[in-house]
């Protein structure tokens, strides 16, 4: 029941605030490589920016991640809900910075890793800074597309024989906005 009512008005949120001026919501997809996982992987998700100002305003996002570490030893996946702050010099070009809560499920190869548990998970806190550009599409839509450095130090064990990997990383994003 409480699970149909947050839907409910997530729905009612989502399709009532692109009609406020400088109030845009869309979807977000992105790549990504953290300098200690596997190889570099995909992001999807959603947004919600809010522009009370020409040259102020803030984004809301969340995303699900998932990367490998170790030869796939370890994989790691992710849903970042970020919060972040847009300076625009420029009409079109923005300045970021903001942070990040990471709910985080790591799952290890019982073989490589004994005595440690399957599936651990964990909320970790970051910080990310960074630039992009935003391009209107006629009326109602705007594409945005940024770089950001993400300063997320994640704590997971060490394989032996192997270095912890380091798992700040950037990422690339484009994002959709339908409204204002």
């Amino acid at each position: 029941m409480n699970g149909r009512v947050v839907f409910a008005a997530l729905l009612i949120l989502a399709t009532a605030l692109p009609a406020f001026a400088g109030v845009g919501i869309g979807p977000q997809v992105g790549y990504y490589k953290a300098d200690g996982a596997d190889e570099g992987s995909y992001l999807f998700g959603g947004a919600l920016r809010l522009k009370p100002l020409p040259f102020l305003g803030a984004e809301g996002s969340i995303n699900y991640r998932k990367e490998s570490y170790y030869d796939d030893a370890l994989d790691v996946t992710s849903w970042p809900v970020m919060a972040t702050a847009l300076v625009y010099p420029l009409p079109f070009v923005y300045g970021l910075a903001g942070f990040g809560w990471y709910n985080t499920t790591f799952e290890y190869d019982g073989d490589l890793f004994p005595g440690m548990d399957d599936k651990e998970t964990t909320n970790e806190t970051g910080w990310h800074v960074g630039a992009g550009l935003e391009l209107p599409l006629g009326t109602g839509a705007r594409l945005a597309g940024d770089i950001r450095y993400v300063f997320l130090d994640y704590e997971f064990e060490e394989l032996e024989g192997k270095k912890a990997g380091d798992s700040d990383f950037f990422v690339i994003t484009a994002t959709l906005f339908f409204g204002g």
